[in-house]
């Protein structure tokens, strides 16, 4: 028996229910796919048509709580043991998703991470960045997931036993403002709880534009620092952390934060380029969290 686990918040759905269920339908097991809407403004009517398929629940919430109290609420509204975790800007990659999932709803396994993948197709300009880095990545195979399965591990395609989830599941006391994931998966890692990863794929849709990709990327590094600040995670748990440390030991911080503002329009001016460098990237991220600290 599973639950398909969908939050959503400005996308339309529509032709990712109608797949997953297709899916379900013909693997003929006990279903739900229910999807929690977080207080949208677009996309409402058209969402509001999956309700048509069976066994198949939309409910959209008063008020907006970000990405870990929402995926927190759908797993008290699952019916069933088993629960698949799918991000709203996804699809599927082949109709044997569901059915290679099947096998683990019996064993002993508790949590799988089927991975994903993007689109061989380069998309336009203003979305090279986000393409580029994901297919670098996080477009891992199962294989070189399983060499760091915690730090490897996202939340846009996983499979969780309920019991487990009740026991780890999302901080809600955290910023929304992403790193939600590597919390969660730092969490699994102090509980020595292993991680299978297979090759079971969704294409990855949601390719955001360069002003997007940054500003997200801002916030995401701020979040990063809230993590460490709290002692939630460790500054080993991240290759991005793990640098900052050495730096700061080395007591070489106001340099690198210096050089940040140096080149800082340089690296964007590449970063937004038709061959934007994800070495350029690293050091931007790294000059900026390192900038960040120095903000009280």
């Amino acid at each position: 028996m599973l639950s398909i686990l969908i939050p959503t918040f400005n996308h339309n759905i529509v032709s990712l229910v109608k797949e997953l269920h297709e899916q379900v339908v013909h693997a003929d097991i006990v279903f739900e796919i229910v999807c929690l809407d977080d207080a949208s403004t677009l996309f409402v009517a058209e969402n509001q048509t999956i309700t048509q398929f069976s066994n198949t629940h939309y409910e959209i919430l008063d008020n907006n709580v970000g990405r870990s109290k929402i995926r927190n609420l759908l797993a008290q509204k699952a019916k069933y043991d088993w629960l698949l975790y799918l991000d709203a800007d996804v699809v599927p990659k082949d109709a044997d998703f569901i059915k290679r999932y099947l096998p683990f709803l019996n064993d002993e396994i508790k949590i799988v991470n089927g991975g994903l993948e993007y689109e061989p197709k380069k998309p336009e300009n203003d979305k090279l960045l986000r393409w580029y880095y994901g297919k670098e990545r996080e477009a891992l195979s199962a294989d070189k997931r399983e060499k760091a399965p915690y730090i490897s591990f996202l939340t846009l395609n996983f499979l969780i036993h309920k019991s487990l989830f009740e026991q780890v599941h999302f901080n809600e006391d955290i910023p929304n403002l992403r790193h939600e994931d590597t919390l969660f998966s730092y969490n699994l890692m102090q509980r020595q709880i292993p991680i299978k990863h297979i090759n079971n794929p969704i294409y990855h849709l949601g390719l955001d534009t360069f002003e997007n990709v940054m500003r997200k990327e801002h916030e995401s590094l701020f979040a990063l620092k809230n993590l460490l600040d709290k002692h939630l995670i460790t500054e080993e748990y991240t290759k991005l952390s793990r640098v900052h440390q050495i730096i700061r030991k080395c007591k070489i911080r106001f340099i690198v934060t210096l050089m940040h503002k140096l080149t800082k329009s340089i690296f964007l001016k590449n970063l937004s380029s038709q061959k934007p460098s994800l070495l350029i990237f690293d050091l931007y991220r790294l000059g900026y969290f390192c900038s960040i600290h120095n903000i009280k």
